[in-house]
């Protein structure tokens, strides 16, 4: 009994859909059609852009210290809320080290994550990922408003202003970003 070619075809395409849902391959597979199809965050028109204005916000360091927001007053911000269980947080999370290890010292980053210090490190350390984390004090108030669901970002300038507001996953390495932000630093 032959097999038709057509057969063959199909039951290779079941298969294939079927790893992405139950191998890890399906995982590294949506990581990369996220990487993909992310593209440069929303610039916001000047004539919409709005200010922080209460610097006033506690947060918590990679040593679980509480520090404030203040301390970047004055500074180009770069503000990340993400979740380590979050698909679209661990694609975009590659992007921003870019952007850290190209701005680290120029500008400050705020990676703000609401879970607990295990997992968090746990994930740093498989991802190879450098950049400063920072811990959301759940029910105190922020400078930013903070979203339900991650990943969400935002720059800041100088003068607290929001240029860039992006919901959902970005390409930070995109050179729409890198343009806007030397133009910031330079100011």
């Amino acid at each position: 009994m032959a097999v038709k070619k057509n057969t063959v075809v199909t039951i290779a395409v079941i298969l294939f859909i079927l790893s992405f849902f139950v191998t890890p391959v399906g995982h590294y597979g949506k990581l990369l059609l996220n990487r993909i199809f992310s593209y440069a965050p929303y610039v916001v028109e000047e004539d919409e852009r709005r200010q922080v204005t209460d610097y006033n916000w506690r947060l918590k360091d990679k040593d679980w210290s509480f520090f404030n927001f203040e301390k970047s007053k004055g500074r180009v911000v770069f503000i990340n809320f993400w979740a380590s269980w979050r698909l679209p947080s661990e694609a975009e999370l590659a992007s921003i080290q870019d952007l850290y290890n190209r701005y680290k010292g120029k500008m400050d980053f705020y990676i703000i994550t609401n879970e607990n210090r295990p997992p968090v490190e746990e994930f740093m350390e498989k991802h190879e990922f450098t950049f400063p984390v920072t811990y959301l004090i759940i029910g105190d108030k922020s400078a930013v408003e903070v979203p339900e669901k991650p990943p969400y970002s935002y720059v800041l300038d100088k003068d607290g202003t929001i240029v860039i507001e992006q919901n959902g996953i970005a390409d930070w390495t995109h050179s729409k970003v890198i343009e806007v932000l030397d133009s910031l630093i330079e100011e």
